[in-house]
């Protein structure tokens, strides 16, 4: 028995002593861009966001293209054009939606919008599907060509959005006078909390709150690319041609499953100014795209698994790193997400283990669990960052969602941790397949689109 709990206490202090010392750069660095968002821009770029309308007018007039990728989204894509239709304040834009020919009913849908509104243009892919989001994005740019030549008018801008999002009135205004001056222009992505799933759906509004109020804006302050998020983004479309003109089936990579992500850093290594777009309309809205995300652990699981493997894992060996240190620091950042769950992870053995062997001990008349000195300076100084940490969340997602959901963050943080376990175990098994040879697929979610006949 003394063996037994000497030696659980042993694995307990190394395993315990590994997480506080990744746990303590994690926290360092989350810490250090708190400080340079505080000490840039701090609560008035949070709250006092300035106003699109303050912008100058476009300079140069043209058309506007938005392509929505679509595979097996009959429920949601009908809901989502007839928004945008009546939603986008804006004088001239078509919106192109790629569908699969084995997919009739997302494509029945958008032919019976098509039929009512020339402004909707579906674009039927040459393969069956799934294939990649990037390899469905390709189709539509083949047909954007084709319109063009027939038009006489290339497109100023592509503006992606997935078939569940809830555009903003004033977008599309707002990507036109800003993508005369950039290559690429992302605006912020507001996660809606899906009725009855509080904690796992919810656990998005926490992570975009802080993702996309500040992270964003210190790595564009930084001088490090500017990440798309696939959905609320524009591109100039010179620039995608020019990407496009190094590749033989369009500008987006079909092998990869984070497209949007590697076309921002791209766009960067290419010469292309990306700007993250904070602004609010008129009427004191954050322009955003807003959108269900996951409500299920599985489905959130199988998303995020995606996030990881296409950023943490390909992304290393496809994008590699820079020489610049703000790039650099920033790409660290994104693919830290695998050893932060396997630090999680260990962490919460170590404190199990750690406290059944304290349990068992006193139950046989041996008490165990002294931690050193060192341990024990490490601890503190983690719950002190880890109690900075869940202000900072609960400050911003409370400014992004209200206060309740910015105290509701705090506990819901032990959700976003089970996800980011699960998922890095998706990864890896997902990643490890892709080496073997296995060909990328959509491994898309099931969708849903909000009543916005209510405020959202």
């Amino acid at each position: 028995m003394d063996a037994a709990l000497e030696l659980a206490g042993g694995i307990a202090h190394e395993l315990a002593l590994f997480a506080a010392i990744a746990f303590l750069i994690g926290g360092v660095d989350d810490l250090a861009v708190d400080l340079l968002w505080l000490g840039r821009t701090g609560w008035r770029r949070l709250t006092g966001a300035p106003a699109a309308p303050a912008l100058p007018a476009p300079v140069r007039p043209g058309w506007l293209a938005v392509f929505v990728p679509a595979w097996d989204e009959a429920a949601v894509i009908g809901q989502m054009l007839r928004a945008a239709l009546a939603r986008f304040d804006h004088p001239d834009y078509r919106i192109y939606v790629g569908c699969y020919p084995n997919d009739p009913e997302t494509l029945e849908v958008v032919q019976a919008v098509a039929a009512r509104d020339s402004r909707v243009r579906p674009v039927i892919h040459r393969r069956e599907g799934p294939t990649t989001k990037a390899d469905c994005l390709n189709g539509v740019w083949a047909a954007l060509l084709a319109d063009e030549a027939a038009r006489g008018e290339r497109a100023k801008a592509i503006i992606l959005h997935d078939a569940e999002d809830v555009v903003h009135p004033q977008e599309l205004r707002l990507f036109d006078r800003l993508i005369e001056a950039h290559a690429m222009v992302q605006i912020p992505v507001l996660p809606l909390a899906v009725p009855g799933s509080r904690w796992v759906s919810g656990h998005y509004l926490d992570e975009f709150a802080e993702a996309h109020g500040k992270q964003l804006v210190v790595r564009e302050q930084l001088g490090a690319a500017v990440p798309a998020a696939g959905v609320g983004c524009a591109f100039e479309r010179d620039m995608l041609e020019r990407i496009a003109d190094g590749r033989h089936d369009g500008p987006f990579d079909a092998d990869s499953l984070t497209e949007d992500y590697e076309l921002g850093l791209r766009i960067s290594a290419l010469g292309g100014r990306g700007t993250f777009a904070r602004l609010r309309a008129a009427d004191g809205s954050l322009i955003a795209t807003r959108a269900y995300f996951p409500a299920t652990l599985d489905a959130a699981v199988r998303q995020k698994a995606r996030w990881v493997t296409g950023i943490a894992l390909l992304g290393w060996e496809r994008l590699g790193w820079t020489d610049s240190l703000a790039e650099s620091w920033m790409r660290m950042r994104d693919r830290r997400a695998l050893l932060a769950a396997i630090t999680i992870a260990v962490g919460y053995v170590a404190a199990f283990l750690a406290t059944g062997t304290v349990l068992a001990g006193t139950a046989a008349g041996k008490p165990t669990g002294e931690i050193g000195p060192g341990l024990a300076l490490l601890i503190n100084i983690n719950a002190a960052l880890l109690i900075w940490r869940m202000l900072m969340r609960g400050l911003f997602v409370g400014n992004a969602h209200g206060w309740r959901e910015g105290l509701i963050s705090i506990p819901r943080a032990a959700v976003a941790n089970l996800i980011a376990i699960l998922s890095a175990w998706r990864a890896l098994g997902r990643y490890l397949a892709i080496k073997r040879g296995t060909a990328p697929q959509w491994d898309k979610t099931a969708h849903a689109f909000p009543d916005i006949s209510v405020p959202l």
